[in-house]
This record gives structure tokens, sequence and C-alpha cells, in this order.
């Protein structure tokens, strides 16, 4: 991992820095290293560790490594519901509390917290506390059950904004309406929860 990411940052540079889950203590060592090596700029980080249903989805020791050595370097983090309140340390059962804890989580880690609505808090609506500023994204629930990896091309879409130069309210904005218009396209593959139409729009407009 770590030959791999001197070979991408020692060639061409990113211009962001996107980090889904990563599952054990030393790839997230030697993740955060590698980012701090090279100055990298524009980290966004989807902080995967619980799922939507509550269960755990990495070691209690990855979550205490992530917490000390990736979540500092992020610009931005998207955590769910869950995720948030393991961070955070509180139960989040409103609107209120989606502002709290990413009060709590900005002002601890030193980075600005994009709180994923949902999980029957709200309708789609995210939070992101920002310089001790918070602001509300709404968005409409799409009747699509294709929705597979909705958050990992969310963080995805915020980088690729950040990387375009835009700041970061326009970023998630513009990453918002892509999500929604990649849902709205209904795309229907297989069978189970399939993915979404990342290719409904490929002019660049977001």
């Amino acid at each position: 991992m770590a030959d791999q990411l001197d070979c991408v940052f020692t060639d061409i540079p990113p211009d962001a820095v996107k980090i889904g889950m990563v599952s054990n203590k030393e790839l997230i060592e030697t993740i955060a290293e590698k980012l701090s090596e090279y100055g990298a700029k524009n980290i966004v980080l989807d902080p995967v560790m619980v799922a939507t249903s509550g269960a755990k989805l990495i070691s209690d020791d990855a979550i205490a490594t992530l917490k000390e050595y990736l979540i500092p370097l992020a610009t931005v983090i998207t955590p769910n519901i869950p995720e948030a309140e393991v961070l955070s340390e509180m139960t989040i059962s409103n609107e209120e509390d989606m502002i709290k804890a990413a009060a709590y989580i900005s002002e601890k880690y030193n980075c600005s917290v994009l709180c994923k609505g949902g999980h029957s808090i709200n309708d789609a609506n995210d939070l992101l506390y920002s310089n001790g500023e918070y602001k509300w994204f709404y968005g409409k629930r799409i009747n699509n059950p294709n929705t597979h990896g909705t958050g990992c091309t969310l963080s995805s879409a915020i980088a690729s904004n950040l990387a375009k130069g835009r700041d970061l309210d326009e970023s998630v904005e513009k990453a918002k309406a892509y999500i929604s218009g990649a849902l709205a396209a209904m795309l229907d593959l297989g069978k189970g929860s399939g993915p979404m139409n990342h290719a409904f729009a490929i002019k660049g407009e977001y």
C-alpha cells in the first residue's frame, strides 16, 4: 500500500482524495502517514464503521485508529447517523441532535462534517457543519430500490467537485444533485438492490 501511494503522489498528485472503508489498523496508519507526507489536500473521508442496521463493519481497534490518525486529516467526513453516534458518543433522535453531534465531531477532530440524514430522522436531508456554522442540504426521497453505493457515490462526488476547485458548500450541493439525478434515472440491473445510473450525466455539469 505504501509503495502504491508513493507511485500515485510522485507521478500525478491528486487534486482530491476520497477514502472509503479501511478495515484494519495497519492500513489506516499507512494511509494517514502517506497523506501527511505528501500534504494531500481535499481529503473526503467516508468513515464506514457501522451499517444502517447498526451492525459494526470494522473492529474497535480500527475505529480507534481511524479516530486518532485519519479523521483529523480530513477536509470533510460523511458519517451516516449510526456512525455519527459512534463519533459523537451521543444518541441522535432528531435534527437538533444531528446539529449537536456534528458540532461535537467537527470541533473534536478539526474537520468539516456532513451528517447524512435518513435513517428515520428526516427525508434525505443532510447537515453540513463547517467552521462553527451549519447548513442544511435538503433532498427528496426517491422511490428507487436500487440504491447500492449511494454513500460511496456521494463522498466521491464531493471529492470530484472539490478537485474542480469548487468550495465545500457548492461541492456538497452539486454532489447531492448528482445523487438525485442518478437515482431518478431509475436504472434497474439484475436482482436485489442494484446500482444507480452513474452515467446519467456525462457532460460534466456535476
